[in-house]
């Protein structure tokens, strides 16, 4: 186990700038997600910490030793890739200790490694194996295997289970947690899918075009989301963002949202009367009020999954509306409904995406 650190990390190939000056710091034995779009500089950060790519300035330390011009060889880190990269030729058992041998350890040592790695990711039935008679999930199972029996400091994953289908994609996600808490070694874990982000992470790194967003746990993220770009890209269904005008801010805010004009009771944030601001609005936090509500809706779409309900709405002058509700619901396309937002999990953001009110 170890802790990371890096001090204003920049990577540039040749005119462009693909990470602006990262700063972070990752606890000893923390499960650290990179989350983002595709694009916006995940790998590339994990690639750069692995040392498969070398930092344009700043510096990497691990367990306070700069690390930063090492070769990955020298890091002492273990990266688990897309591809299972898995040799065809060998048998699950030699697959997990090839780089074992290559280390010069001892035969003895070598396999009680390799056991013990099986024992814990359910492998031992397979050791003889190849890989071709191996599921995708196992395949994987037997890529993670080879990074434990190394003993690392640091296990890196670059999006693992991406070639996975669902199911499989939930089963190995619940195996690497579990794996986490057996092992407690310091993890980092690449995705675009904000559900592994969500469920895997002690806290997460939400990155957009080179630059960290927020870091934060799960909850911190989706609760208290920084700006915009968080807001959206942590929660499915994602947050609605609906366009406002500030009608005054006196200690009750009051907003004209499409046709309506709607108060808020919330300390005054100092915005301005006329101010162009945009409502966040996560769809669990929308109602279909039996009487009056805060807008007049038509429900366009209903999606009946058994246990919850996902209602889709649109109100005069706003963006169609997402809701969630649970159990199934009597409600039909064309119905003509009246909705209310919770005041208390509003959220209200700047022409920038700046959050400046948060529940």
């Amino acid at each position: 186990m170890a802790e990371l650190k890096l001090t204003s990390a920049r990577k540039s190939f040749g005119s462009i700038d693909v990470l602006h000056g990262i700063d972070l710091a990752v606890r000893d034995g923390e499960f650290v997600v990179f989350v983002g779009p595709s694009g916006c500089g995940k790998s590339t950060l994990l690639r750069l910490i692995a040392g498969l790519e070398n930092v344009t300035s700043g510096e990497i330390h691990i367990d306070g030793e700069r690390v930063t011009h090492l070769p990955a060889s020298e890091r002492g880190l273990a990266m688990v890739f897309q591809s299972y990269a898995l040799y065809p030729h060998m048998s699950v058992r030699k697959n997990m200790g090839f780089a074992l041998e290559n280390m010069g350890l001892k035969p003895a040592e070598i396999e009680a490694r390799v056991a013990r790695a099986a024992a814990m990711l359910r492998l031992t039935d397979y050791l003889d194996r190849k890989p071709k008679a191996l599921s995708g999930g196992q395949r994987q199972r037997v890529a993670i295997g080879r990074a434990i029996v190394r003993d690392p400091k640091i296990f890196l994953f670059d999006e693992p289970l991406s070639n996975l289908d669902a199911e499989l994609r939930v089963a190995t996600r619940k195996e690497l947690a579990s794996l986490h808490a057996g092992l407690g070694g310091t993890m980092i874990y690449v995705t675009h899918d904000q559900v592994e982000a969500m469920t895997l992470a002690d806290r997460i790194v939400v990155l957009n075009a080179g630059r960290i967003e927020q870091v934060g746990t799960p909850l911190e993220l989706y609760n208290r989301p920084a700006n915009a770009f968080v807001a959206g890209f942590i929660g499915s269904p994602r947050m609605n963002f609906l366009p406002a005008v500030v009608v005054s801010d006196d200690g009750t805010l009051r907003l004209t949202v499409g046709e309506v004009e709607v108060a808020l009771p919330r300390p005054a944030s100092g915005l301005a009367a006329g101010a162009s601001v945009t409502l966040g609005i996560r769809p669990e936090h929308i109602e279909i009020a039996p009487g009056d509500g805060m807008l007049a809706a038509k429900i366009d779409l209903l999606e009946q999954l058994g246990g919850e309900t996902f209602v889709y709405a649109t109100a005069p002058g706003l963006p169609q509306i997402t809701l969630r509700q649970d159990g199934q619901s009597h409600f039909h396309r064309g119905d003509a409904v009246a909705i209310r937002f919770a005041p208390d999990h509003l959220h209200i953001f700047d022409a920038a995406g700046a959050a400046l009110a948060r529940p």
